[in-house]
């Protein structure tokens, strides 16, 4: 598979472009980068199988000591392995080896990140989309051996006994996700991924993936990264990663959820009683920046059920969703500003996965759901930022463009080496950048390569990968606030570069 970035005629014209006209250090070694495949490798019966194709590759990643991995993968990359068959046996070595639990999180990353990843790669020249799945590696071991310490959980071979046929499966997985049993969950999620499409497959999961707010979204990124990553990999890989999506939705605390009123659970019991209430035709609509902004003040101050009656009488007053969804990403770009931290960050991703659920479902009464229950969860993750210390007043409506002083390469460098110190004067100095007309695929890529540089967090990607696609889902009269409001958890160039880009290279030397 081909990885192509789009052809640009600025200044940046890719990310070694963006690395060396800005000081950020030498990506060149990745250009010495060619595909292999792998070789035959014992396969232990006691744990789930994959196809004899990709299981040398997942037992590689799983076997090999994590301070020789980065090596190791490197020397089959030089004989062929491809990128696609790298990125196929990370995600299956992660849903075979990490346990979503006790959260769709921590150490789960570990599977969560490889799309984010895999976006980053995509964006990517094709001579330095290795950098950020070599990262993934080396996360995977950690999160791994995090796994191990932990229980050491390994994703058992499905009861075949069990598993319902065609006309069985999607009555079987919804039964038992609505019931929240896990292993009768676990048959019909095989039973789904042999027998049914994948479109039937998704349109399932992205309702369920957005059912609650338990682990502050990971669930419905969950379901947005796995779809996107099997897309690329194949859906003959699909059957263990649907297998752990629908173990991962079923995570909850204390008994049964379907049979108590929590307040994880309420907005999509009250959304689904909201869903006829809307227009037939609710898809069409002009835009409103005065219907954005309503829903920007909403979600300042209101309780997740006003804001998801705002978002019913938006649309019904003949306004497109867009305009909602401008509020919605720009909503989460301002509680960034207010807290730049975990949970702010999760709004964001969280959004993202949402969005994606929304372009992608083919479900008219789903995508009103997902819309609705974005709508209901920013104020959730507004409300769960009190409990992490003071949240700020920032107004992103308030922010002010500071002028553009010399080159445009001068303005981004200026806006990197401001973020850690002055973040909120690095997104002036971004929103005065953009608003003079200045190319912001320039700032994405100089954004993206800080990531490889600096990042040492799963969070450095999947927010940097979120937010940087997301610029372009957002109308054009507020794209630019958008992105100058993320500017505050994007990485600034006077931080250290981490240890993987040495070894990274050092491994790519011939």
């Amino acid at each position: 598979m081909a990885l192509h970035a789009p052809s640009r005629r600025n200044f940046l014209t890719s990310t070694a472009g963006a690395a060396s006209l800005l000081g950020w250090g030498d990506l060149a070694f990745l250009s010495r980068l060619r595909p292999v495949f792998a070789e035959e490798a014992r396969v232990d019966p006691s744990t789930v199988q994959f196809d004899s194709g990709i299981e040398p590759t997942v037992r590689l990643i799983e076997e090999t000591p994590r301070e020789r991995l980065l090596e190791e993968v490197a020397a089959r990359i030089a004989k062929g392995l491809s990128y696609r068959e790298l990125l196929a046996a990370l995600q299956l070595a992660g849903v075979r080896n990490v346990q979503p639990r006790p959260s769709v999180g921590h150490k789960f990353h570990a599977v969560l990140v490889v799309n984010s990843a895999h976006l980053a790669s995509l964006a990517s020249p094709p001579q330095h989309r290795w950098l950020p799945i070599f990262w993934a590696l080396d996360y995977f071991k950690s999160a791994a051996a995090r796994d191990v310490r932990e229980g050491n959980w390994t994703m058992q071979p499905v009861d075949e006994a069990a598993v319902p046929g065609s006309t069985a499966a999607g009555s079987a997985f919804a039964a038992a996700m609505d019931g929240w049993d896990e292993s009768a969950a676990d048959v019909a999620a095989a039973g789904l991924a042999r027998t049914a499409g994948e479109n039937e497959v998704y349109e399932r999961f992205f309702r369920y993936g957005a059912r609650d707010f338990r682990s502050i979204g990971h669930k419905a990124i969950f379901v947005a990264n796995s779809r996107r990553t099997l897309q690329c990999i194949g859906w003959r890989h699909a059957e263990p990663v649907v297998r752990s999506l629908a173990y991962a939705l079923l995570m909850h605390e204390g008994d049964n959820p379907a049979g108590r009123d929590d307040a994880a659970d309420r907005p999509f019991r009250t959304n689904q009683e909201r869903l006829a209430q809307i227009r037939p035709d609710w898809r069409d609509g002009r835009l409103d920046d005065g219907a954005t902004e309503e829903l920007l003040a909403a979600l300042r101050t209101d309780a997740n059920e006003a804001v998801c009656d705002l978002t019913v009488e938006i649309l019904n007053r003949g306004v497109s969703p867009q305009s909602v969804w401008d509020g919605l990403l720009v909503g989460a770009g301002e509680l960034l500003m207010r807290q730049p931290g975990i949970v702010a960050l999760h709004a964001l991703t969280t959004t993202n996965a949402l969005r994606y659920a929304y372009d992608a479902s083919g479900d008219d009464e789903t995508r009103r759901l997902v819309l609705l229950q974005n709508a209901a969860f920013l104020p959730m993750f507004r409300d769960a930022m009190h409990g992490r210390g003071d949240v700020g007043d920032l107004n992103v409506q308030n922010l002010q463009p500071a002028p553009v002083d010399g080159t445009p390469q001068e303005a981004i460098q200026k806006i990197f080496a401001q973020i850690d110190a002055d973040p909120l004067a690095a997104a002036g100095a971004t929103l005065g950048y953009l608003q003079a007309g200045n190319s912001a695929e320039s700032l994405i890529d100089a954004a993206r390569v800080l990531v490889y540089l600096k990042g040492n967090d799963a969070h450095d990607y999947k927010f940097s990968s979120a937010v940087l696609e997301d610029y372009y889902k957002v109308s054009p009269a507020w794209r630019d606030r958008f992105l100058a409001a993320n500017v505050f958890k994007l990485q600034g160039s006077a931080r250290p570069d981490n240890a993987l880009v040495q070894r990274t290279r050092e491994a790519f030397k011939v």
